[in-house]
């Protein structure tokens, strides 16, 4: 009488596919690990300005330093999920984001603030969306790319939904920014740590399933060896180095404006709190718009043309900010609210499609045979030139006391990204071996 399979029989009674809580809990969790490290901090500078009468180039560190712990740390990453598994992983960085998140409305100076920021960067590391990938790699197979594309558009939403939702109480006197910060430091405690303990699993294994919700085991990789370039043939192409300067000159527009654009509209602009954190808010909605729209749409033309077009919009988001007329330059900053909510519709939309394309074209442009060590190289690259973006703002708006020259600088560094991305081409054919969605590049 042979042994019986437990999987095999628990895998044969039709039960909900558990890979949707956590595909579901990840979403949460990045939506809250981004939103309150990366988004919210930046929509408290003019308030963390008043508090600590520091300058925009000494509040905009603590972006800054948020992105040098990252840089080199991020590499690690696969590293320490071979050796101590991503649930754990998981679970570190959100505890350790949780205690800092508490800490952060009782800092008492820049230095504390900027302390804070570091080791929330290693907790970003830990539970952020390289963690979060890996694991929802395990538990989907077919399904991985609408299950990523999900986790990624969750992090603009928080940008969209969280600033607005602590508004009242930051520009309230009675209350402000301590207070609103301490709220979602609170249901950081109660929303990503509970359901990151309770919820999330290593694979579905553990449950007693398999990737997808499948009857049976999803055979992932192809035999055969995987077709592309390698990192060595990769490097000697035109098309990397378009790839990396086109993708950092766009994460050095993106993340100068997105640092700066509270500030701006407050400070030079002139615009109440309440209407300044609905325009910033208002980018991170249409980013989570482009996510999902380019990526549908580069289910259907060439990636790099789908990137080419996102840059574009992003470039002429840019130019609306100006009008002709000004004192030291034939151009000024607008201070017209349409053309401002204008610039964040495009602005995000741009945001939103151009963050969605970078990995994907990589993977057009060379192959799955060295993604990873390819991607990790764009990816450094963007993170470095992330920092000069809000660096170079920042400094220059303390410097001049206007924001038309940094600005001007984001205007040129998307120009020289539109450039690059046009000279992106593939310089592999999958005819041979088609990847499973159909990947194939015949060039041109």
């Amino acid at each position: 009488m042979g042994q019986r399979n437990p999987l095999a029989d628990q895998t044969q009674k039709p039960r909900r596919f558990y890979g949707y809580y956590v595909a579901g809990t990840s979403m949460l969790i990045y939506f809250f690990t981004n939103g309150m490290l990366l988004f919210i901090p930046p929509n408290l500078f003019p308030r963390l300005m008043e508090e600590f009468q520091a300058t925009e180039a000494e509040v905009s560190w603590t972006s800054s330093i948020s992105h040098l712990v990252i840089i080199p740390l991020a590499p690690l990453v696969g590293y320490l999920v071979d050796r101590f598994g991503v649930i754990r992983l998981l679970r570190t960085g959100l505890v350790l984001m949780a205690v800092c998140f508490t800490l952060y409305p009782f800092a008492q100076s820049m230095n504390q603030l900027y302390w804070l920021h570091g080791m929330l960067a290693v907790g970003l590391i830990l539970a952020g969306l390289l963690t979060n990938v890996i694991l929802l790699s395990q538990w989907f197979v077919r399904k991985r790319g609408r299950a990523i594309g999900l986790l990624l558009a969750s992090s603009s939403v928080a940008g969209f939904l969280m600033p607005s939702l602590i508004a009242p109480l930051v520009t309230n006197p009675q209350f402000g920014w301590r207070w609103g910060f301490g709220i979602l430091a609170g249901l950081f405690w109660l929303i990503p740590v509970l359901l990151g303990f309770k919820v999330s699993k290593e694979s579905p294994l553990e449950v007693g399933q398999y990737p997808d919700g499948s009857s049976q085991l999803v055979d992932e990789e192809d035999p055969q060896e995987p077709q592309g370039l390698t990192l060595a043939q990769a490097i000697r192409t035109r098309t990397l180095w378009c790839l990396a300067i086109g993708s950092g000159c766009l994460r050095f527009c993106i993340d100068a404006m997105n640092t700066q654009a509270t500030i701006f509209f407050e400070r030079e602009v002139g615009l109440l709190p309440l209407r300044a954190t609905f325009l910033y808010s208002l980018i991170f909605g249409f980013s989570a718009l482009g996510k999902l729209l380019f990526g549908y749409l580069s289910d259907k033309i060439p990636k790099r043309r789908v990137m080419l077009m996102s840059s574009t919009i992003l470039f002429i988001a840019t130019l609306t900010l100006f009008e002709p007329g000004g004192s030291d330059f034939p151009f000024h900053l607008t201070q017209s609210i349409p053309r401002l909510v204008t610039f964040a519709v495009l602005f995000g939309l741009g945001f939103g499609g151009s963050f969605t394309m970078i990995p994907v074209v990589t993977v057009e442009s060379f192959g799955p045979r060295a993604r990873g060590k390819i991607l990790g190289i764009i990816t450094s690259v963007d993170s470095i030139c992330g920092v000069l973006g809000i660096f170079i703002a920042s400094e220059l708006k303390t410097s001049t006391g206007s924001y038309v020259m940094p600005f001007a600088i984001v205007v040129v560094a998307a120009l020289i990204a539109i450039v690059n991305v046009s000279f992106i081409k593939p310089m592999w054919t999958a005819t041979q071996h088609p990847e499973p969605r159909k990947l194939a590049i015949t060039g041109g």
